[in-house]
């Protein structure tokens, strides 16, 4: 059992904004169909490292999917998204505002046919406004959101996340929306809706305090590298090895059990820095301390003494750390795939872990218009068993 089993999704996006709602709908037991151009199908299928002339990234947002090519330009293959649209619960798309009504399958024309219908728009500034009509990435929308302003070293370049964060977000913004759609839905006689999703208003959304401090007191935060301004102790600090070590002593009773621990009961007794107002004001200071202590101890030898205290610490992990952690391995996070071609492949597990319907992988990633015959040879919604 499946906690969305007999859900119907017609995902009509590509790259990773949309596909990752689809993916994150179909872990969970929807039957989503993707539709794929012809002759090249998703960009997706080209980027990053490739094997068969695939890429590996390929099994990760197209598992459970099932794979349609049309050609949404053509009549016949406008007709074919409206026969299916007519049935789905769900159709996800990610194309420009504006460009699926010049094809006759928007949201007006595909919920006059299906009033129950639930449509997620995801684009880079959202439907409406000034700047809906520019393309926009998921990399514009981390800048616009103002996350691209405060990553890196102060004085130095902004840098990006090393993933496209800005998509995921949408993603996941999306999919709260779909789940909030849905009930609305049960409650309220079938009614369906269109949720509009804006890559910069959900990396807005996780902004924290930035603009209520903003208009508080004009602050803009700016970049800070390794540290959490305005909240201490949390940074990064080198050890004995040249690993740099995660502390985060930010909590007060925290703080005082990590000061403890490093042999400065002197810092951890002073009433100015019980609270965090007080620590901020002097975290150069407490930083020091902390460095002092983990120059001279490997990185491991940190992490063991202040896992003893219960001082929340950690390393950095590359894939190659994450691939050989046992708690990734107890969760079953790394899961061993096989594609259709037979190559053995290792994916992320699913996130979250249900305890009555948990997700699960059914069915790998398909080749491009692997059942285009099967779903167009049907007068109706194709079923699959999952």
């Amino acid at each position: 059992m499946n906690a969305l089993d007999g859900l119907k999704v017609l995902e009509l996006g590509q790259l990773i904004a949309g596909p990752f709602a689809a993916k994150t709908l179909g872990d969970f037991g929807a039957d989503v169909i993707k539709v794929e151009s012809e002759g090249v199908g998703d960009p997706l299928r080209k980027w990053r490292l490739l094997r068969d002339g695939t890429s590996v990234w390929w099994q990760v947002q197209s598992r459970n999917k099932r794979s349609l090519t049309l050609d949404l330009r053509s009549e016949e293959g406008q007709e074919s998204v409206r026969r299916l649209a007519k049935e789905a619960d769900v159709v996800i798309e990610n194309f420009k505002p504006g460009k699926l009504e010049e094809w006759n399958i928007g949201w007006e024309q595909l919920h006059s046919i299906n009033p129950s219908l639930i449509m997620l728009r995801i684009s880079g500034y959202g439907q409406t406004g000034p700047y809906s009509q520019k393309p926009g990435f998921g990399v514009l929308g981390e800048a616009m959101g103002g996350l691209r302003f405060l990553t890196g070293e102060p004085g130095r370049v902004p840098v990006r996340v090393g993933v496209s964060i800005g998509d995921t977000l949408a993603a996941l913004h999306g999919v709260m929306g779909i789940l909030m759609a849905l009930r609305h839905k049960e409650v309220n006689d079938g009614e369906g809706q269109y949720i509009d999703v804006a890559l910069y208003e959900s990396v807005f959304n996780v902004m924290e305090s930035l603009l209520p401090e903003y208009d508080a007191f004009g602050a803009i935060r700016e970049q800070a590298g390794s540290a959490l301004p305005g909240i201490a102790p949390s940074n990064a600090y080198q050890c004995k090895d040249q690993n740099y070590v995660l502390i985060g002593g930010n909590g007060d009773s925290i703080y005082q059990r990590l000061m403890k621990k490093i042999g400065r009961v002197d810092l951890a007794d002073d009433p100015d820095l019980a609270q965090n107002d007080g620590r901020v004001k002097r975290v150069e200071e407490i930083d020091q301390a902390i460095q002092s202590w983990t120059q001279t101890r490997s990185r491991q030898t940190v992490i063991d003494e202040l896992d003893t205290v219960g001082v929340p610490v950690g390393k950095i992990y590359s894939i190659e750390d994450i691939a050989e952690d046992p708690q990734y391995q107890a969760r079953g996070m790394l899961v061993t795939t096989q594609d259709n071609a037979g190559n053995s492949v290792q994916v992320p597990g699913i996130v979250p872990k249900l305890s009555l319907t948990p997700g699960k992988i059914r069915h790998p990633a398909p080749d491009l218009g692997e059942h285009t015959e099967e779903i167009l040879e049907s007068t109706s919604w194709p079923t699959r068993g999952n």
